[in-house]
């Protein structure tokens, strides 16, 4: 600044005044803010040294942007379409404008509370400071508002509403839960055990019978929340959940008219502070004996709490330590003279119960397909969004190549689970043909085990999209991933499923032909579109069908009977027949008039790129393959016998 104060001075000889006289009072400014400056930056020095203990760390000027969820109705490619495709117009137009409300209301609110509820965990207090027993479950107020959501958005009264067309009530409530189980915070699980428990007491007709019965249905099925209940399911013991017949420790003593006191324990029970719960228990007769295996359970209604509000002989022992689902209380439970209703006949508990095997099931599968689905619409939405390497993901191939992959694949579990809702709803109303009952009874454990088993590694698959912000907690998306795990287990694992298939195959001649012509039927005019890739969709579908006929024919030719194992195949089978008829929804749908090029494409690469049958075939079911799969498992393996 002095320099340039001198050179001012030396050059006023060549400046007019008028550049002169201002320049010099410039360059006196200058000056006077050079002998400020040292002083000025002695006192912010003295200042940043005081304030540093307390200065932000700094994160640099760039931040990656989240995905954002979108309107699940709006931003589903093929959920409208189906739905148009599928129902009459008013019932069309009645579903559509709740599932769009519905889907601005998750946005906007409910997305919000579940995720509340993942980060505020249930606890349970089992006894207070002075060694009082307390059993005081304490959840998040979150929770408390998503069950009156439950309500007031009729997830459950949807499937019980006089008003509507009661084959379509079931599809509407069915793609409503596929949009919110995502969101829930685990409300999906009371949820599921409340049309559940609501469908048995219609189906025994225990809402005639028993006040208790009907006072609980009626509260089940309301959109009031200030009314509404919730169900718990109590089946699961020390011995395993599946096998409900061979595994129930719990027994009931009889009190008066249709009132017992029931004392067992209760290995995993969910949901517990729902406001009933059913449960199976062992009827103890006056000389004290009861019987075993299935036919000695029957069908109880419990109400938890007593007119006081204290618990009804049930003492909450601990609460259940799970991988996922951890928003929704789970706990092993004492039952310790609690009252009780039956509300089977004796003896006739599992038959009772099966009654809500298809509702439960169709749930199950609504959660795999609403969390593979959502995990899709955040990787789409979030490829947008990130660029790697110079570009947005949406601009690499080999990222949207990913993401089609997975994506055909949710289309397809998506059809499946709204078409076996139409069964359901056919069911229900008493509109079925045989035809179609045997294709339903068939196809609920079809879905739910392939779309369970189909989600998990395709939800970490599209976890991956977000590279290492997919792991990490506080992002919400493993969360998806964790609470997906439970729906290949809960309902029947895989192999339990797969032997339920067998039975249903089993149990009549003509399911397999149902299953046939259905598949046919959907197909039939595909086989003649002149559109190649819609041609040959239909002509994979053909092919797979008659490959799955003629193992199954071979497995019923008593000449093979000492040769092999039918249950030991029965997984293989099951995907087939879920591979199948996913095949052949989607070819029924690109072979619409209004069908979209994407529709046409997802059938093409679904049903010709893969065998729909995948490596089935009669050597699936060989003996000697089965000493094969001893030998690979247990080579090595020296077995040590139990001390008890």
């Amino acid at each position: 600044l002095f320099v340039s104060c001198n050179i001012l001075y030396n050059s006023r000889s060549r400046m007019g005044e008028e550049t002169y006289f201002p320049s010099v009072k410039m360059a006196t400014t200058l000056k006077s803010t050079l002998i400020d400056i040292p002083k000025a930056v002695i006192r912010s020095a003295r200042m940043n040294s005081r304030a540093s203990a307390y200065a932000h760390a700094k994160t640099g000027d760039f931040s990656l942007e989240p995905p954002q969820l979108h309107n699940p109705y709006r931003d589903d490619p093929v959920l409208d379409r189906t739905l148009r495709r599928m129902m009459p117009q008013n019932e069309y137009e009645k579903t559509a404008s709740d599932l769009d409300a519905f889907g601005d209301r998750i946005v906007r609110e409910i997305d919000h509370l579940g995720r509340q509820c993942e980060i505020n965990e249930p606890k349970l207090v089992a006894q207070d400071a002075w060694g009082k027993r307390a059993d005081n479950l304490k959840v998040c107020s979150e929770w408390t508002q998503l069950k009156r959501v439950l309500a007031e958005e009729g997830l459950v009264a949807i499937g019980y509403d006089n008003g509507r067309d009661p084959v379509y009530r079931r599809v509407h409530q069915t793609a409503k839960l596929m949009m919110f189980c995502p969101s829930s915070g685990m409300v999906s699980c009371p949820l599921a055990m409340t049309d559940g428990a609501a469908k048995t007491f219609q189906a025994i007709g225990a809402v005639n019978s028993h006040p208790l019965a009907k006072e609980a249905f009626e509260r089940l099925t309301s959109r009031d929340p200030n009314v509404s209940w919730t169900s718990g399911q109590w089946m699961t013991e020390k011995r395993g959940g599946s096998d409900v017949g061979g595994a129930c420790d719990t027994y009931a003593v009889h009190e008066e008219g249709d009132t017992y006191r029931l004392n067992g324990y209760k290995w995993f029970s969910s949901a517990i502070d729902a406001d009933v719960a059913v449960t199976v228990a062992r009827i103890v007769d006056k000389e004290g004996k009861a019987i075993e295996g299935s036919k000695g359970l029957s069908l109880f209604l419990i109400k938890l709490r007593k007119s006081n509000g204290d618990l009804n002989g049930v003492q909450m022992v601990r609460l259940k330590d799970k991988m996922g689902t951890r928003q929704l209380p789970t706990a092993e439970l004492l039952l310790d003279g609690v009252q009780a209703t039956l509300i089977s006949s004796p003896g006739r508990g599992i038959a009772s119960v099966s009654n809500m095997l298809n509702v439960t099931r169709l749930h199950n599968a609504a959660a795999s397909v609403g969390y593979m689905r959502r995990i899709m619409s955040l990787a789409r939405d979030y490829s947008s969004r990130r660029s790697v390497f110079g570009r947005l993901q949406k601009d690499w191939p080999l990222h949207v190549r990913t993401m089609a992959d997975l994506e055909v694949e949710v289309r397809a579990c998506t059809l499946f689970l709204l078409d076996v809702a139409r069964l359901v709803g056919l069911q229900e109303s008493g509109k079925a043909t045989e035809e179609e009952a045997l294709t339903v009874r068939l196809l609920t454990p079809v879905i739910k085990a392939y779309a369970g088993k189909v989600c998990v590694p395709l939800i970490s698959e599209g976890i991956e999209c977000f590279g290492g912000m997919g792991y990490m907690e506080d992002t919400g998306l493993p969360t998806i991933l964790r609470d997906a795990q439970v729906t290949p287990i809960w309902e029947g694992t895989t192999n339990v499923l797969s032997l339920d298939v067998l039975r249903v195959l089993g149990g009549r001649d003509n399911v397999v032909g149902a299953f046939s012509r259905t598949v046919a039927s959907l197909v039939k005019d595909a086989t003649k579109s002149k559109n190649q890739k819609v041609a040959a969709s239909a002509l994979a579908v053909s092919d797979a069908t008659k490959v799955v006929g003629k193992v199954l024919s071979s497995l019923g030719d008593s000449s093979l009977k000492d040769t092999v194992r039918i249950d030991a195949g029965a997984r293989h089978l099951l995907t087939a027949l879920g591979r199948v008829y996913c095949g052949a929804l989607l070819t029924n749908q690109a072979n619409s008039i209004d069908a979209t090029n994407g529709e046409i494409l997802s059938a093409f690469r679904y049903c010709t790129e893969r065998s729909l049958v995948g490596n089935l075939s009669i050597d699936t079911f060989s003996t000697a393959r089965n000493e094969d799969d001893s030998t690979i498992v247990y080579e090595g393996f020296v077995e040590k016998k139990s001390k008890l």
